[in-house]
């Protein structure tokens, strides 16, 4: 049976990275397997924090198609600093706005957070015969109190509202088995709670050796530097000071290595002040997603960054990238984070300590001098990334989830209803919801 199926999520494509290549994977994947899917999102503007140029100036409200998917966008404001007051005053404006957006009655729909308030919008479509999914791809109470952020009482506020709203969904998505623990922890009932992996939205190249190597020259990389990339978002979660201090001591120690710091984000521009006159250190725009993916391949080594606390509150989606690019993976993290457990899952890399420059440093040229383990290692995320991350397997778990929503929201049970007594009675069903 075809569901109509709605979506509110803040992140969808053209963003290439961060949240949205996910929602806007989910989205085709219900698409695909014939359902009908209206997507309410917000304006383009990850992870520039600045809207689209080709979405300026085009009114509140704003009706696409993205293949078989219906997609309206309205507008919201983007804070220059998407930290504290701006960032809940931009996700509160946008779950206010798709609220009000008109929409046939979904059999499912499905929130994206961590715009957490897009929980509450989509309780507007709450009813009998309505399931409620919620994805959250990070958790705002572990975010603030890890991050340091708001300050006070923040973290015990936002932990609140995050149980409230998260005991009314039907079923929880879970991207990783630590954000199962997470959510448990946060009150949500363990049988709604199903695990379903990010998967590998970038596709590895299949570019031979003399291309890669046309490449390193194009981008100034030597044959005799390690070449260390991170590529993807420089915010303030990734805390990349530390990688930073640790190029300046590479200009110290006359290493052979260079830090790549590759794409933008609203730390950028901090970093490359703090980077100023740094020898061995690099910054690149984004790259088109085709060399994006050449220049993971073409590294030495792929750099996965978090500032000191970060552990719970989120799943890096650049590993997924990282694994399927198949180079060996340099992770300055926590002990207890994700990326540390998907580190030790894959075989694909090595975990230093987070904020240990000197640490970061010898991790890099020791792994990204020793060619044959960094090939191994390689090999081994690329088949963790087969294995663990496919997009088949997602496609499957995510219409198996949606599916099994819906079905067990509309599931009739009634009182049993009085027959003859010369009849067997039978029970009937009716709306029990």
């Amino acid at each position: 049976m075809s569901l109509n199926v709605l979506i509110l999520g803040l992140n969808y494509a053209p963003e290439p990275t961060g949240i949205a290549p996910y929602t806007t994977g989910t989205a085709r994947f219900l698409a695909d397997a014939g359902h009908r899917v209206h997507v309410v999102t917000g304006l383009p503007h990850y992870p520039h924090w600045e809207v689209d140029g080709n979405y300026r100036g085009l009114g509140p409200v704003l009706h696409e198609r993205d293949g078989d998917v219906r997609v309206t966008r309205v507008a919201h404001p983007v804070p220059a600093d998407p930290t504290g007051a701006g960032r809940i005053r931009m996700e509160a404006a946008f779950a206010l706005r798709a609220a009000t957006v008109g929409s046939a009655r979904p059999d499912v729909v499905l929130a994206v957070s961590p715009a957490l308030l897009t929980v509450g919008a989509a309780l507007r479509w709450r009813r009998p015969g309505t399931a409620l999914g919620v994805i959250p791809q990070d958790l705002y109470s572990y975010a603030i109190a890890e991050a340091q952020a708001l300050g006070g009482h923040a973290a015990g506020t936002a932990a609140r509202l995050e149980r409230t709203l998260l005991r009314r969904a039907d079923g929880v998505v879970a991207i990783h088995s630590s954000f199962h623990r997470s959510l448990a922890d946060l009150g949500v009932d363990e049988r709604r709670i199903t695990t379903i992996r990010n998967w590998s939205h970038v596709r590895p190249t299949t570019a031979g050796a003399d291309e890669l190597m046309r490449l390193r020259r194009e981008l100034g990389w030597r044959d005799d530097e390690v070449i260390a990339l991170h590529a993807g978002n420089m915010g303030a979660k990734q805390g990349l000071e530390n990688v930073v201090e640790a190029a300046r001591l590479a200009d110290a120690t006359g290493a052979a290595v260079r830090f790549v710091l590759l794409g933008t984000g609203n730390q950028r521009a901090r970093l490359e002040r703090l980077g100023a006159g740094v020898e061995r250190l690099q910054f690149l725009d984004p790259l088109p997603s085709d060399r994006f993916a050449l220049a993971m391949a073409a590294a030495d080594v792929l750099l996965l960054n978090e500032k000191p606390g970060v552990e719970e509150m989120c799943v890096p989606s650049k590993l997924t990238s990282y694994f399927a690019a198949g180079r060996p993976v340099v992770a300055a993290t926590g002990e207890r984070s994700a990326a540390s457990s998907e580190i030790a899952a894959s075989g694909g890399g090595v975990r230093v300590g987070a904020g240990e420059p000197e640490e970061l440093l010898g991790a890099v040229l020791r792994t990204g001098l020793d060619r044959v383990g960094a090939a191994a290692m390689g090999l081994r995320g690329q088949l963790f990334a087969r294995d663990a991350l496919s997009e088949a397997s997602a496609r499957s778990a995510y219409v198996g989830w949606v599916e099994g929503l819906a079905a067990a929201r509309s599931r009739i049970v009634t009182p049993m209803v009085p027959r003859p007594r010369a009849a067997a009675a039978m029970p009937v069903l009716e709306d029990a919801s």
